[in-house]
């Protein structure tokens, strides 16, 4: 049901959602199982930043540049980034059909577009329309930091967001910032011929991460030809007929890079700005709203969820978050959202991927620790698909519950899971020997490891 088939007049719900993203479409539709009156807000379309500009383009674009490295292999290859590009947003399309404005309304959703506004604790104003509710949920999502530094409003900059909208990739590129969307887009454009420069100001590329691990990817993209420029901090930035110059500052003194385009990769910041929250007294800082372990603000009909609450800006999160709110609201008994059960990857080739405390972390945190590790190299799959640059690292207390894990490799992601399900189900790492698993498989690597654990703690 689109705005222009309501009147004037206020309308009453028992949810109001604002933002279709991850969270937003996981609490609507989550509601409509409870069988509850539901308006889902969007300013843009349904599907958020994962669908247009996040989890889906990047991840066809990486997918696409993995085949062409492998192509590569077997002789030379002529890249076109119009066709690539051309395929991402076709994929974007593909998978939007799932989430798209009329699955939503036949799901029982009533759909509203454009901007949403706070009049009072219960009602929001969208365009003409007011809308009223028992519950109201603010899952608006995020948007990229764009960096204030000198000269910032004088050049055409990329980010995720329009990045995917170009009509071709950029002859060369700087990307600023080594976390997770630079690393993986940087690696990307580097393989569909790009000439990549990354800057970043830690001493290593992800730097949140396992320091070996993350170094040991570091060296892979270097191999790969991605120029890595580290320990730099962008202070300036400036644009002629040329291209784009960025100046970087260090302890070795100053210094001018140069490329065609420049893409910031600094993280997100949460999208507050239009809802007019403050008015209404819903606390919040510049990291995001804040919520109770319940994803609960001050007012206390009105709920937060994704990356507009944090701690971490994962669409996987900002689904379960809005779930468990849901089934708290309207279900049997409440349940506090769990940080304990989150785990990432970075979909770098290969992936990296992480539950939990890196070694470090846990050696703070706790007075004794085991910590186990395997090779790719010494795994027979990975041999025989010629995939052995990687390794797993599991960090242990001392009666093998697992704090933390790392996988760098082959299928890390869906490696992880195993650890994780032990992890979070309070299962030692032992434990897992006593499942067979197929060879030659990846998952070897994860028997392997817990054989050590047995052998430690049966010593």
């Amino acid at each position: 049901m689109s705005i222009s088939d309501y009147s004037k007049s206020k309308l009453l719900y028992d949810l109001v959602v604002i933002g279709a993203g991850a969270g937003g479409l996981n609490a609507a539709l989550t509601a409509m199982e409870y069988g509850k009156k539901v308006a889902l807000v969007e300013r843009n379309q349904p599907g958020g930043e994962c669908t247009w500009s996040g989890c889906i383009p990047s991840k066809a674009m990486i997918q696409m540049a993995k085949e062409i490295k492998i192509s590569k292999k077997y002789g030379s290859i002529e890249i076109n980034s119009a066709d690539v590009l051309s395929k991402v947003r076709a994929l974007i399309q593909k998978a939007h059909q799932a989430e798209a404005v009329p699955v939503l309304e036949a799901a029982g959703i009533e759909y509203f577009y454009g901007e949403a506004v706070f009049l009072d604790k219960d009602t929001v104003q969208v365009g003409t329309n007011t809308l009223q509710a028992e519950n109201i949920m603010i899952a608006t999502g995020s948007s990229p930091v764009v960096p204030d530094i000198f000269g910032i409003n004088t050049v055409d900059y990329l980010t995720n967001e329009n990045i995917f909208l170009l009509t071709n990739l950029p002859s060369s590129i700087i990307v600023l910032g080594a976390g997770a969307i630079g690393v993986e887009l940087s690696q990307a454009m580097q393989a569909l011929g790009v000439e990549v420069k990354l800057v970043e100001m830690a001493p290593h590329i992800l730097y949140r991460e396992e320091v070996e691990l993350s170094k040991l990817l570091q060296e892979v993209l270097e191999k790969d030809g991605v120029d890595i420029l580290l320990n730099q901090r962008a202070i300036a930035v400036s644009e002629d007929a040329t291209g784009i110059q960025l100046t970087l500052s260090s302890p070795e003194g100053e210094a001018i890079v140069c490329a065609e385009k420049i893409l910031f990769a600094l993280g997100r910041q949460p999208n507050l700005t239009t809802l007019n929250i403050a008015d209404i007294g819903i606390k919040a800082t510049s990291q995001g709203i804040t919520v109770n372990d319940y994803c609960q603000t001050n007012v206390s009909n009105i709920y937060a969820t994704g990356d507009v609450v944090g701690p971490y800006l994962f669409s996987h999160m900002a689904g379960y978050q809005a779930r468990n709110v849901i089934h708290n609201l309207y279900g049997v008994g409440a349940q506090p959202i769990d940080l304990s059960g989150v785990a990432w990857c970075t979909f770098s080739d290969p992936e990296f991927a992480r539950c939990g405390l890196t070694e470090v972390e846990a050696s703070t945190e706790h007075n004794d620790i085991k910590t186990f590790t395997f090779d790719y190299e010494d795994l027979d799959r990975a041999v025989v698909d010629q995939k052995t640059i990687g390794k797993a690292k599991v960090i242990c207390d001392n009666k093998g519950l697992i704090l933390g894990a790392s996988i760098l490799g082959e299928r890390a992601c869906e490696l992880l899971g195993e650890l994780q399900l032990l992890k979070q189900n309070q299962i030692p790492l032992q434990k897992l020997q006593e499942s067979i698993h197929p060879y030659p498989g990846y998952s070897e690597l994860l028997f392997y490891l817990s054989m050590d654990a047995k052998a430690c703690f049966i010593a």
